[in-house]
């Protein structure tokens, strides 16, 4: 399913400026389950240089154990740095690759071949390294958000709206109630159903205003029902907000938990009465998940 042989989530994935190292170090010592060093729009052009010794060498100074939630974002294939940043930080052993502005399946393909020459040069096992993609941040990304089963490394999809905007042309992505306009709802449907067909991890874009905590909540209770996983962040406050909203509460568990043992306890059945409702095999199938994503499979 990811190209690596394992499962993969994460709830909580926090950027943190490459280019800073006292924010790195804030960002690792807190609570998020992935962390993200930033080469690319937290970068001006000419420190990008500088900010790749940094995060080499910040990754480098931690134990191999501990890397496997610092995660980096590259800079696009499309522009002049990809194969630089991953020359810098590869060697390093990061856990994993955020690939920015992607096209589809093919800029994932050639991203696994940039990793797997570089893993072979460092010595690093070969396909260890995982990838989370960026799906619609140009317009026509939005037309293959579905490409990516079986895509190699690949464990998780997360969407954009600001670079969207941009790619469109247009003057604003929300509606005058503070809610996404259409198109920008449609890219995380899109992104959310490629995920679902690639049988990965869907995430939701960051929170901009991350002062606004309650907002943040209700949105992150509201897409986790939708079918997200996760969601990045851009400032530590919001990362236990997210870890909450994308936990499993011992109600929902024990909920699930009641639909499995009861379609165990009836294992020829359809279709069984429960509280009033009728209930299938899909609604089995989504209390196993909610068990499984709460470590109770």
């Amino acid at each position: 399913m990811t190209g690596i042989g394992e499962t993969f989530s994460a709830r909580s994935w926090l950027f943190a400026p490459g280019d800073s190292e006292k924010k790195m170090e804030k960002a690792t010592a807190g609570p998020a389950d992935v962390v993200i060093f930033d080469l690319e729009d937290a970068v001006a052009e000419d420190e990008k240089p500088r900010s790749r010794e940094m995060i080499s060498a910040f990754l480098g100074s931690r134990p191999v154990a501990d890397r496997a939630r610092l995660w980096v974002r590259v800079n696009p294939l499309d522009g002049p740095h990809t194969l630089a940043d991953l020359a810098a930080v590869v060697p390093a052993r990061p856990g994993g690759i955020m690939l920015p502005k992607a096209r589809g399946r093919e800029d994932v393909e050639r991203l696994d071949h940039y990793l797997s020459a570089l893993e072979v040069s460092a010595g690093i096992e070969e396909g260890s390294t995982k990838v989370i993609v960026l799906v619609t941040e140009t317009a026509e990304a939005m037309f293959t958000t579905g490409t990516y089963k079986g895509a190699p490394r690949v464990v998780a999809l997360t969407w954009g709206a600001e670079d969207l905007a941009d790619a469109v042309g247009a003057s604003e992505n929300r509606e005058l109630d503070g809610s996404y306009g259409f198109t920008y709802e449609l890219a995380r449907s899109l992104c959310l159903l490629g995920a679902a067909a690639a049988g990965v991890e869907a995430v939701d874009t960051i929170q901009g205003d991350f002062r606004d905590l309650d907002g943040l909540r209700r949105r992150a209770e509201k897409v986790r029902r939708d079918g997200y996983r996760g969601m990045l962040a851009i400032h530590p406050a919001q990362v236990d907000v997210i870890n909450e909203a994308f936990t499993p509460t011992e109600e929902e568990l024990a909920a699930a938990q009641e639909i499995v043992d009861l379609f165990a306890a009836n294992p020829g059945a359809g279709t069984i009465g429960h509280k009033g409702a009728m209930l299938d095999r899909p609604h089995l199938a989504r209390a196993r998940a909610l068990l499984a994503s709460g470590g109770r499979a």
